[in-house]
């Protein structure tokens, strides 16, 4: 499956699946073998590319990409910035259009990114109500995330 660069839009949005997976591994591995130097090989990568300052993670996505389709909201997607093209990464994009990037390597060397366990940690990671205020037990106290209190009466 050969990357294209598709135009910012709806149409961009691709689900991050095992065909990706094997694509992106393809592409790194065809990038070591041009590559004799691999210190030579990252010099040059560093100096001539950098990430879209706009695609950043924990970033809201940029309106050129319009609105997520209903069935890929908190879902992963193949990364849009050019920059990741050979490296295992892909998004998942939330309700309010913030943008989370994860490394496609097993997590604890046994969930891959396809694994039931992993894609449910992620959805509930980029929920928009957990990631922002707790509820504790007493319920006089809200917590909020970045360690400040907010008392409630």
């Amino acid at each position: 499956m050969a990357h294209t660069f598709t135009p910012p839009g709806p149409k961009s949005f691709r689900k991050f699946t095992r065909e990706s997976l094997k694509a992106i591994e393809s592409r790194i591995a065809e990038e070591n073998k041009k590559s004799k130097d691999k210190r030579e090989r990252i010099k040059v990568d560093a100096c001539e590319e950098k990430p879209n300052s706009g695609l950043e993670a924990g970033k809201s996505l940029p309106f050129i990409y319009g609105d997520t389709p209903r069935g890929l909201v908190s879902t992963p997607l193949e990364d849009l910035d050019q920059f990741y093209i050979n490296q295992a990464t892909f998004i998942v994009v939330n309700k309010k259009k913030t943008i989370s990037r994860f490394n496609a390597a097993p997590a604890l060397y046994i969930f891959s990114p396809f694994n039931l366990l992993r894609r449910l940690s992620i959805k509930i990671l980029v929920h928009t109500y957990p990631s922002q205020v707790l509820k504790h037990a007493d319920g006089d106290c809200l917590a909020v995330l970045d360690g400040s209190y907010v008392h409630t009466l």
